[in-house]
């Protein structure tokens, strides 16, 4: 229960349970006698210290909370969006490193396939919480985890009842992987149950185009794969998964292969009866040119093939043991207590978990922007923001993850010295917004907000110094 990450009541000697108390959240009795109905409700509660929680859908707010919901793994990120889509969503993955050129902003991180797709069929009626109603809705990130959950009792528009739970992470022990586990149940009728688990190479940057997809291939009952090049800056980007499926009675079939130009997919079918379960489980993996250097450009195979080798023998079982494992590991290191504040203190660790799902664990040559992977605020540009604000706790507490922002200042030298040449000045002055290279990359102009056909000056990358000051403040900060 602990391993799925359900509460549990634990029963017996407190002894028998002593390597358990660490890993879960779970209840210790001798035994069930006096046990109230109310204590078995607080022992299957969530940790107000540790959980996220949205009870009911509000489409007014939907939007505000795809921010809220991202999650990542110091890799690449993915918005809070829903698997099966919803109108006017603003669904995208950003994975360090990987820029390609636009106006104005000069560059900006590059939105990335969709891994997260799920088109789910009850009797032929697509799922979408636009449609059909909504019975129940509860949406939580479990933060001491990692994992995101969503449970959805949804009646569709002929009638027929089905409970939805959906769970997915980054996984925190392995860079380029995510998962995802639907289980869906029948309730009130039996039906006939379809899933198509894809890889939606149709996305852009607010309608800016970056990716020229290449290639894509899908195989029955084993994987598929989508390859695209960045336009300008040319990186190379594939997207791989598969998927598993299995039914409470009996099994699903094997996973069928749509391979739509820029869409490919892998489609699982069954028929429930009420109380029947059907669990999907997709793994995804991302992997670009800049994780293997030795391949040449315009060869998408070795990207290809590394991609696709990333997901074939794990489980979504394995795979979600060592990410709980990792995330258990990391917050043993670096967790901040706050007592007698329940409200202080889940604000204090959600931002703390924005900040690692965002902060490179093995990457020297990329650092965390001011809107973080979360969204397109900023571009995913680089500012003093980082150096003052965010490193000083990772100093503290993740000195290795530390010392790669910190390199990425290192290799963008070239840059901070180009910059101080046009200035005037000699040495290294670093850029107020930071990209790939460590050239300055602020806008000089820009639309104004109120009027698009007025433009406004931008002097910030012009007169602002003092984040050269703050850069060499944190390297000193960090040495010591």
């Amino acid at each position: 229960a602990l391993a799925a990450g359900m509460a549990a009541l634990a029963l017996g000697p407190a002894e028998r349970f002593a390597r358990t108390a660490i890993r879960g959240h779970f209840t210790r009795r001798e035994d069930l006698r006096s046990v109230t109905l109310d204590e078995l409700y607080a022992a299957a509660g969530l940790d107000n210290g540790r959980h996220v929680v949205q009870d009911g859908f509000d489409p007014a707010t939907q939007h505000h909370m795809e921010t809220v919901f991202t999650l990542g793994n110091g890799r690449f990120a993915s918005r809070g969006t829903f698997e099966e889509g919803y109108p006017g969503e603003s669904a995208l993955t950003f994975a360090h490193g990987i820029w390609d050129d636009m106006p104005i902003a000069f560059t900006e991180l590059v939105n990335l396939p969709n891994w997260l797709n799920l088109t789910i069929r009850v009797d032929g009626e697509e799922f979408r919480l636009d449609r059909g109603e909504i019975l129940d809705f509860r949406r939580y990130t479990d933060l001491r985890h990692g994992v995101m959950r969503r449970a959805v009792t949804w009646r569709a528009p002929g009638g027929k009842v089905i409970d939805l739970l959906f769970e997915r992470f980054h996984a925190y022990n392995r860079e380029p992987v995510g998962a995802i586990r639907l289980l869906a149940t029948a309730v009130s009728h039996p039906c006939a149950l379809s899933i198509s688990a894809g890889i939606d190479g149709h996305v852009s940057n607010q309608d800016l185009l970056h990716l020229r997809l290449v290639g894509q291939g899908a195989e029955p009952g084993k994987a598929i794969w989508l390859a695209a090049d960045t336009r300008h800056t040319g990186r190379r980007i594939t997207v791989a998964a598969t998927v598993k499926a299995d039914v409470s009675v009996g099994r699903a079939a094997e996973p069928l292969a749509g391979n739509c130009p820029g869409f490919p997919a892998l489609m699982v079918a069954t028929e429930l009866l009420p109380g029947q379960t059907m669990q999907v489980d997709k793994l995804a993996s991302i992997l670009s040119d800049r994780d293997l250097p030795a391949v040449i450009a315009g060869h998408s195979s070795d990207v290809g093939n590394a991609a696709v080798n990333e997901v074939p023998d794990l489980t979504y079982d394995r795979l979600r043991e060592g990410h709980v494992a990792a995330w258990e590991r990391i917050w043993e290191q670096g967790d901040i207590i706050i007592e007698g504040d329940d409200e202080a203190q889940l604000a204090l660790r959600f931002n703390l978990f924005q900040l690692l799902i965002a902060a490179p664990q093995t990457d020297e040559r990329v650092s965390i922007g001011a809107k973080s992977l979360s969204g397109y605020g900023y571009r995913g540009h680089v500012f003093w923001d980082t150096e003052i604000f965010m490193l000083p706790y990772l100093i503290y507490t993740y000195p290795r993850t530390a010392r790669n922002m910190l390199m990425y200042r290192y290799h963008g030298l070239p840059g901070a010295r180009r910059k101080a040449a046009a200035g005037g000045f000699s040495g290294a002055q670093f850029p107020w917004e930071s990209a790939e290279t460590g050239d300055e990359v602020t806008p000089r102009w820009v639309p104004d907000f109120t009027d698009p056909t007025r433009l406004i000056r931008i002097w910030t990358g012009d007169i602002q110094i003092h984040i050269t000051a703050d850069i060499a403040y944190a390297v000193m900060q960090y040495w010591r």
